[in-house]
């Protein structure tokens, strides 16, 4: 049995009131998005995978008053989506394609042809998945290790050394 959360909205969710329901919107939304863009390279995909998250949310409302973290378990239903929308995409054979082409797209939006938003943006990619996941869970999403952690099913230690990995590795491939 899980023990309450000293955190009441998801007591109010759990009900389903609709000033709950604002309220996770307007505390989650913007770092869903962002962490959901940067595993997927896509707004469009990120934009899908956090819609999800909010459907599901309201679909399994009751579950929500036993829950202990919300942010955590926010987080872990944005992994689950953002999984779903890559193996969705990657089945209609379109992933690398539309990813390149959307990151492109975003550099120049976002930068106006900077090279070195080019050459992040493309480190970035290089990334493995297990690694581009937890730097856009830490940067994007705000959360902690330990909440990355408990995201990923993964102890903080690996957490925090899959984050500093990622930044060693950008490090790198940034300075030459």
């Amino acid at each position: 049995m899980t023990e309450p959360s000293a955190d009441p909205l998801p007591l109010g969710l759990a009900a389903g009131r609709e000033e709950a329901f604002e309220a996770l919107y307007d505390r989650y939304a913007a770092r869903l998005y962002r962490a959901a863009l940067g595993m997927l390279g896509r707004s469009a995909d990120a934009e899908d995978a956090v819609g999800e998250v909010f459907v599901a949310m309201v679909r399994s409302r009751e579950k929500l008053a036993g829950v202990r973290d919300l942010t955590s378990y926010v987080f872990a239903a944005l992994r689950h989506a953002a999984v779903r929308c890559a193996s969705r995409r990657a089945r209609a054979g379109q992933a690398l394609r539309a990813a390149a082409a959307e990151a492109a797209g975003q550099a120049k939006r976002a930068d106006c042809g900077d090279p070195r938003a080019d050459r992040l943006d493309e480190a970035l990619r290089a990334l493995p998945a297990e690694q581009r996941e937890v730097i856009a869970l830490k940067v994007d999403g705000e959360l902690t290790f330990a909440e990355i952690g408990e995201v990923l099913g993964v102890s903080v230690n690996t957490a925090a050394s899959r984050y500093r990995y990622a930044l060693e590795s950008l490090r790198r491939r940034l300075v030459r």
